[in-house]
Parts: C-alpha cells; sequence; structure tokens
C-alpha cells in the first residue's frame, strides 16, 4: 500500500539555472494534460491558497498565449489581500498529450511582459504510470540569480498549493464522471 502523501509529494531540484519539478497525480495521463491547456480546467485550480484566476484568456497552439491575472482573496494573507499578479504564456511546442513547452514572463493587465522579473522556459512532460501520472516541469532561467529571485519570492510553496488545488480539481472531475 502506497502512502498517499507521496503520490502529493513536490520533488524540486536546482541544476544552475534549471529548476525541475516533479509530481504525481492520481488521473489519467489525457486528464492533466486538459488541466493545463483549457481555461475551463486553469480557473478551479491555478493559483496558490487563497488566490484565484478572474482572468483566464487561453489560446491553446503553437505562438498562441495565455494570459492571465491571480487575485488574493483571502483577507489572513494580510498585505497580499486584493493583490493582483498578471502573468503570460507565449506557447512554443505542444505534443498532445506528452508536453508542452513554453515561456512564461510576468505582465500586466495589457499583456506586456515586465522586464525587471525572471522570465521562463517551461517545459512540461506528461509521463503515464498506470493510470497516473508524472508531471515533470523544467524551468530555465536566463541566470542562476534570476531563478534565486523566483525562489526568493515564494515560488516553491506557490507551486507545491497549486499542485494540491489541481490534486482536488483532478479529484472532484473524476467523482463526478
Amino acid at each position: 500500500m502506497t502512502n498517499s502523501n507521496q503520490t502529493n509529494q513536490l520533488v524540486s531540484k536546482v541544476e544552475g539555472s534549471t529548476l525541475i519539478l516533479e509530481r504525481i497525480f492520481k488521473a489519467p495521463r489525457e486528464l492533466v494534460f486538459k488541466a493545463f491547456s483549457e481555461a475551463e480546467h486553469l480557473k478551479h485550480w491555478w493559483g496558490p491558497k487563497g488566490w484565484t484566476l478572474p482572468v483566464c484568456h487561453v489560446d491553446f497552439r503553437p505562438g498562441g498565449t495565455w494570459h492571465y491575472c491571480m487575485k488574493c482573496e483571502d483577507k489572513s494573507q494580510g498585505d497580499f489581500y486584493g493583490m493582483e499578479s498578471w502573468g503570460k504564456a507565449l506557447y512554443r511546442e505542444i505534443s498532445i498529450p506528452e508536453q508542452i513547452i513554453y515561456t512564461d514572463g510576468f505582465s500586466d493587465a495589457e499583456g506586456n511582459i515586465s522586464k525587471d522579473l525572471p522570465e521562463t522556459l517551461v517545459q512540461l512532460d506528461f509521463i503515464e504510470l498506470d493510470g497516473q501520472t508524472k508531471l515533470v516541469n523544467t524551468g530555465k532561467y536566463a541566470s542562476p540569480e534570476a531563478l534565486q529571485q523566483v525562489i526568493d519570492m515564494g515560488m516553491l510553496p506557490g507551486i507545491s498549493q497549486t499542485f494540491d488545488n489541481l490534486d482536488v480539481h483532478l479529484e472532484n472531475i473524476q467523482k463526478s464522471n
């Protein structure tokens, strides 16, 4: 019997200017892939605990973009309450349901990418594991310092909470089917 906690464990390792995150989800690969590629799914789980996704525009194709806004709705988060964080991704390569490659940056409401904050080249690999899915998220930054900057901004706990939200979303979808 496997410990259910082990499935939810986020494994992270830093190699120079690259951050590799791995997590196993209890859902088929096609479903996990859809959760990353469709606005209807993303708006249910993307973002850390206490944050919502009031804006989520997805044009899922090579050359397409994903423009979104995360908003803190949790009063207990103090200064973060009411804060908005905009992001924009540009899809480079898509292989359904195996892989998504995109650049991800901080943006404003109009979709202009911030030059002051690090941009990431993200490669998501979806690996089939007997009805479960191993997600390998490889983020490449311009430098080890750029990677350290996003780590200092709380990216690791944020992505861990985001993946916890995805776990719940995947469980709810599978229950309702």
